[in-house]
């Protein structure tokens, strides 16, 4: 295959263990600077210029986009995808990771273990906020901070407040998390490629610091990780959108607990102490799903006026309970099951003969007005009218 590293950093170790990896295995590679592009839209279809010139055709990128260039780099990637180029991670699931509130706002849709947090932005809400994950001591998180940077161990509320102060004071949002202290200044990293962790590492922090990362002088040491862990890595990585990811989980008294998903994980600390070819499994995976690029499913279909793509829940009250999708009538209704949601499983396509329990999520495509009717009325507080004061409109000099 002919393969593009997209790159600000090309004699990175990372970069170069891609690009050796891809030459070892026959592959064409070109480390392209991700900065150079142009977004080409002049034409009948989506392009790439790369430095003033059109870009030759390649079969996969290799995204490796830096925090600084997030808006941009994720553009270029997203005009990759609507080029029907294999990208291992999206446009989507880049920017999803990015953002530590959005990733963390996702994961908690699905039953991931996290320690717990808030986000809040006014002054009067941060000590309640504090008290709800737990109380001092806290950790105060950047939300677009990476390699530990803007990771703050606050010991006391007071502490904890006046740093939030200041951080909002410079327009810096903050989540506010749980100290998980049964962790002890280590961590695991679970490098996931595809669908299973192809490597993993415990890094321990330095001295009296608590950040394990390895860019603060943490250790590092191959780990062999438990089932509940790598199932929590493969999923939180498949849920963010990212087939390449290093899944940053704390060792709790409840299990995995998972802090971050990194969509461009380093590959020096983790090859060194596993002694494992990361970096080659990386483009195995990649010139088996070479032919399967990935593709923006809700943006294709619903193309069609009228049809759409919908998640029904089915309740516990509901008709539905003890049927099989064949006895449900959805086909009737012009509706397809595409994947069925059961609690943390997940049934792709699943069977006809398949029997319905209540609180399955089943996400289908098909009329959204049949879909629609499906879905049951919200119950809403029917607000009172009150009577029209006696100065509707009020004095704008008091």
């Amino acid at each position: 295959m002919k393969l593009a590293i997209l790159s600000r950093a090309p004699r990175a170790y990372s970069t170069q263990r891609l690009r050796s990896a891809a030459l070892d295995r026959g592959h064409e590679v070109k480390v392209l600077n991700t900065l150079r592009f142009a977004i080409d839209l002049s034409g009948d279809e989506p392009d790439l210029q790369y430095r003033g010139r059109p870009l030759s055709d390649y079969d996969a990128i290799v995204p490796r986009i830096g925090s600084s260039i997030t808006y941009f780099g994720t553009a270029v990637v997203r005009q990759f995808e609507q080029m029907d180029v294999y990208t291992p991670n999206t446009a989507h699931g880049i920017a999803n990771a990015r953002d530590k509130l959005r990733a963390t706002q996702i994961l908690s849709r699905h039953n991931i273990g996290m320690p717990a947090t808030a986000f809040v932005r006014n002054r009067a809400d941060v000590r309640d906020a504090i008290e709800r994950v737990g109380g001092a001591p806290v950790v105060i998180k950047l939300l677009e901070g990476t390699q530990g940077i803007g990771v703050i161990l606050a010991p006391e509320v007071n502490v904890a407040e006046a740093i939030i102060e200041t951080l909002h004071s410079t327009n810096q949002n903050v989540l506010i998390q749980r100290f998980v202290a049964e962790s002890k200044g280590r961590d695991i990293r679970a490098l996931v490629v595809g669908d299973r962790v192809v490597a993993a590492m415990r890094r321990r922090a330095s001295g009296d610091e608590f950040r394990s990362n390895v860019h603060r002088g943490g250790a590092v040491e191959s780990v062999e990780l438990p089932k509940e862990f790598e199932e929590a890595a493969v999923r939180s990585a498949q849920i963010m959108g990212l087939r390449v990811a290093g899944v940053d989980m704390l060792e709790s008294d409840q299990g995995p607990l998972v802090m971050e998903v990194n969509s461009s994980p380093g590959l020096e600390g983790i090859e060194t102490a596993t002694k494992l070819d990361v970096a080659g499994a990386i483009i195995d995976h990649i010139s088996n799903q070479v032919a399967f690029p990935e593709i923006d499913v809700r943006q294709r279909l619903t193309v069609s006026t009228g049809y759409g793509v919908a998640e029904l829940v089915v309740r516990g009250s509901a008709d539905l309970v003890g049927m099989t999708l064949r006895e449900s009538g959805l086909e009737e209704r012009d509706i397809t099951v595409l994947t069925m949601h059961r609690g943390t499983s997940v049934i792709p396509n699943p069977s006809r003969g398949l029997v319905l329990e209540p609180e399955d999520r089943l996400l289908c495509f098909g009329r959204l007005e049949e879909m629609r009717s499906m879905v049951p009325e919200r119950r809403r507080r029917r607000a009172k009218v009150r009577k029209l004061p006696k100065q509707p409109i009020s004095d704008p000099t008091t």
